[in-house]
This record gives C-alpha cells, structure tokens and sequence, in this order.
C-alpha cells in the first residue's frame, strides 16, 4: 500500500492531476513556454530629437532625461517605449510577431521569454504588405509553436489567443471562436502613420488587447494558426489575425532567397460596386476603377509593371487571371497568391474598348 510521502505515491498523485487536466488547459501549457513578450526601447538622445516641436516648450531640459521616469530607462540609457508579443516558429530562435511591432528603424528590441530570460532580437525580415516580421535571437532548443494551416480553418472553430495584454499582463490568455474568414479592414498602428488595408484575415471573438499584438492565435491542436494584428475600436468581440499561411510564405522566401519576396503590380485602384457605379456613372458594376485616393499617391506606380504596360487612370480591370475582380475577390487577393516574375493576365476596359495584358511582376521593395 503506498503512503502519503511515499515516493512512488507522489508521482502517482502528479500524473492523475495531469491526466485530469482539461484539454484546454494541456493546450495552453504546452503553447505557454513558446510566446515571448517584445520589448522596444530607444536612445535618449534619439526620443530628444524625436519631441514634436509643439511640445518643446513644455519640456523641462534641466531635469534628468528629460524627465522620463527612471522605471522606463533601462542601465545602458535605452527608454522603454513600448512592445508587443511574439512565439517561437523554431528550436533555433525564430520569432514571428507584428510588423507594427518592430516597425521603428531607430529602436532596439528584445524578446523576453515565459522563463524570464532576455535575449536580444535582430530582425530579418518584415513582409512589406501583410503585418508579419520575423526576427532572430541567438540560441538553442527554444521551445516552439507548431504552425497549422490556416486554409484548413473552420467557422466556429475554438482557438485562444496569447500574449502580453496592454503591455503589463505577461501570457495573458483568451478563448473564442473563429466567427469570420477573409476578413478585411483598414488599421493603422499609430495616427501619426498612414491607414494599410489588411485583407484575408481571420475574424476572432477572442479578446486582443494592445499588447497583443504579434502573439499567437492557437487551435484545438496546439497549433498557431495565425498572428494576432489589430481590433476594433470602441467595439466588442471584434478581432483580427494574420493567417498563419502568410507567414509560412514569409519563411519560406526567407530561407529560399535571404529575404521576403512579395509582388508589384503598381496600381491604385477603388472596387467598384453599386454605389461607386451610380456615383460616377460607369460603365459596369463590379472590377477595379483605375486611380489615386489620395494626394502624392498616383493611380500608376512610376516604373512599375503597370507603368511600363501603359495602364491609364480611369482604367477598370475587370478580370485578373481570368477571375472576375469583386469586393470578395479583389486585385490584391489575387497577387497573395503570386511571387515576383509571376506572369498575371489583366482583362481591362478603357473607354469602351475591351483588351488584355498580360504583365510580369516586380519585387516589392
């Protein structure tokens, strides 16, 4: 009979709670040591030149560091400025996040992981479209995530999304379901920064909070299924994931051509629909209008693909590839699926004429 303090009874005792763990739970345990929180810091004199000038007056400069707390600058003089989440895609220090995480050119970052161990964080890649960046830490037999296919996901499928919530609550869990597919939105990490179109992502119920950003979206199978990248504001149970397919494309031009390789096309273009037809009285009711949205951004890329083929404002693309182009199915949907050198063939309507181009693709730079 085995007593209580007897050895074998303790692992015994061990194993049953194990076993007895839901399987929620053995999920999260199992995913926990491979998400990292993805700290930002940057040079003093760096945030100096950095204060909007509006706000100079106010500055008090005889004070040290120009007042910054001394909690938020580390001992090598780096201010802390914010961070993100990220998880490991390989043994060997991999790391996928955010693009908007890693987006400042002039800051330092560091990937803290679950066991509290600081590592510092070179980027190698950020994909110049989707919100995807993978960095690199040096080290070893780093626990990691499996990456599922993000192709193969169900409405109503239960997921959890992980990472550091506003910055402050390391590992910070949430469950939900997958409530939409190829999703699209208009975000922008900062108002200083121009709004980016994010299409084909995963809508979750799942509570993503600041912070999150960059962390996992994980399946029933343990697996990252996507890369947890922006809310809606002032809504609820609104949240959206880079699918996990777009990174495995990053990676894999990564480890092919030492960089990620996404196509250029060189067209601005608004989808036409009902509205857009009857507003500027066009000629059909779906396709791609040919122009500029904004000032300093012209409907043609100069030297783009679209430039040297001798496209037009005012163009509409009607089919790419022989797919009829909708607000379901748009030009840039169309381009996820392509590479630099790809040959697309573009059925186009100018002034009543019908003709096709077919046009070779550039490397986005």
């Amino acid at each position: 009979m085995k007593m209580e303090g007897d050895p074998l009874f303790i692992i015994h005792n061990s194993l049953f709670y194990i076993c007895m763990r839901s399987p929620l739970t053995k999920i999260i345990y199992k995913a926990l040591p491979a998400v990292v929180s993805i700290a930002v810091a940057k040079d003093i004199k760096e945030v100096a030149r950095e204060i909007p000038h509006e706000l100079l007056p106010f500055i008090d400069r005889t004070k040290p560091h120009l007042g910054i707390p001394e909690e938020n600058i580390d001992e090598n003089g780096l201010v802390k400025m914010g961070g993100g989440s990220g998880f490991f895609a390989s043994a060997d220090g991999i790391v996928l996040t955010n693009k908007h995480v890693v987006s400042d050119g002039e800051a330092e970052y560091s990937v803290i992981t679950d066991d509290d161990r600081h590592f510092s964080a070179k980027i190698l890649a950020r994909d110049p479209i989707d919100d995807v960046a993978i960095l690199k830490v040096e080290g070893a037999r780093f626990a990691r995530l499996r990456l599922g296919d993000s192709s193969r996901v169900e409405l109503g499928e239960e997921v959890l999304a992980i990472g550091n919530a506003l910055g402050l609550f390391k590992n910070s869990i949430s469950s939900g379901i997958i409530s939409g597919r190829s999703r699209s939105i208009h975000a922008a990490p900062d108002p200083k920064l121009p709004v980016q179109e994010l299409r084909g992502l995963l809508q979750t119920d799942a509570a993503i909070n600041p912070g999150n950003s960059g962390g996992p979206l994980v399946n029933m199978r343990g697996e990252a299924i996507g890369i947890n990248t922006a809310i809606v504001s002032g809504a609820q149970n609104l949240s959206f994931t880079i699918p996990i397919n777009a990174a495995k494309r990053d990676l894999a031009d990564l480890k092919k051509y030492g960089k990620v390789r996404r196509p250029l096309l060189g067209l601005r273009y608004l989808i036409i629909t009902d509205e857009l037809q009857k507003k500027m009285k066009l000629p059909v009711g779906y396709g791609a209008l040919v122009m500029g949205q904004r000032p300093h951004a012209p409907a043609i890329i100069p030297y783009s693909p679209a430039a040297h083929a001798g496209f037009r404002a005012k163009d509409i693309v009607l089919e790419c590839d022989g797919k009829k182009i909708t607000n379901d199915w748009t030009i840039q949907d169309i381009l996820e699926e392509k590479t630099a050198g790809n040959i697309v063939r573009l059925k186009t309507l100018r002034a009543g004429s019908m003709f096709d181009l077919a046009i070779t693709l550039a490397e986005r730079k």
